[in-house]
């Protein structure tokens, strides 16, 4: 075993035992372990870092562990000024306007609102941890989730431990950790399916709309997938009120 001591910034104290936040502590490590594999085994997963200092220089994941190092972890939005474009690359960048998601089983209605907001969310309450993990690794989407051993996984590269328990505090923390509000386009795709949503007529979809719509509204759209028609009714404008305030308070 090797001495080191460790020093968890910010949130990232959520994830440690209570004795260890705020400050730095001493950790015996075994011989050749990686700063990834020390960082987990204390509890917070690789996703939710953004930095590694070890002995006052940025490090890697795999950087090892020697003896009597000090080892500072950062969040994401946390980086000390000056250190922004020295530190390493802890895994390949995000294209902020082609952002895709993941949601585990408990967020669903996180998963709906970032639909309404325009971003591609799966969501299903029967994928197993094994499947999230296999299609974020395949479709390079952010994993969404309240269950940190998730975000553990090797081949989860990007990830968002959800600490928020209502579904409108949950968007407003992914959207504020990830800069969402200038990239939000409402009502672009079904927020039951997932799938884009397009531009209809009348005539193409008369026999799925009431005889009461038919004869107030003109303009309609539609999912391929499920084919349901939407119009910009009394419940419209309330998603339109609810996804407004969500962006405005994203943005403020």
């Amino acid at each position: 075993m090797v001495q080191a001591r460790f020093h968890f910034h910010r949130e990232l104290n959520d994830f440690i035992a209570r004795a260890q936040r705020g400050q730095t502590f001493a950790c015996a490590c075994p011989k050749a372990s990686s700063a990834k594999h020390m960082i987990e085994a204390l509890g917070v997963p690789h996703t939710e870092v953004e930095l590694i200092v070890r002995n006052g220089h940025p490090a890697g994941f795999d950087a090892q562990i020697g003896v009597n190092d000090l080892l500072d972890i950062y969040p994401a939005r946390h980086v000390p000024r000056g250190m922004e474009h020295g530190a390493l690359l802890l895994r390949p960048p995000l294209r902020i306007d082609a952002l895709r998601f993941i949601a585990d089983a408990h967020l669903g209605g996180l998963a709906q609102i970032l639909r309404l907001a325009g971003f591609d969310t799966r969501y299903d309450n029967n994928f197993p941890d094994d499947e999230i993990e296999r299609l974020a690794n395949e479709e390079s989407r952010i994993v969404l989730t309240r269950d940190r051993e998730l975000l553990k996984r090797r081949t989860v590269l990007h990830g968002c431990y959800v600490r928020a328990l209502q579904p409108d505090a949950q968007f407003r923390e992914v959207a504020d950790r990830l800069g969402l509000a200038p990239h939000m386009h409402a009502f672009r795709l079904c927020l039951m399916c997932n799938a884009p949503l397009r531009r209809t007529t009348l005539d193409e979809v008369g026999d799925r709309v009431p005889e009461g719509v038919r004869e107030r509204h003109t303009r309609f759209v539609t999912c391929d997938v499920c084919r349901r028609v939407f119009w910009e009714g009394s419940h419209w404008r309330r998603m339109r009120e609810r996804i407004d305030a969500l962006t405005l308070a994203s943005r403020a």
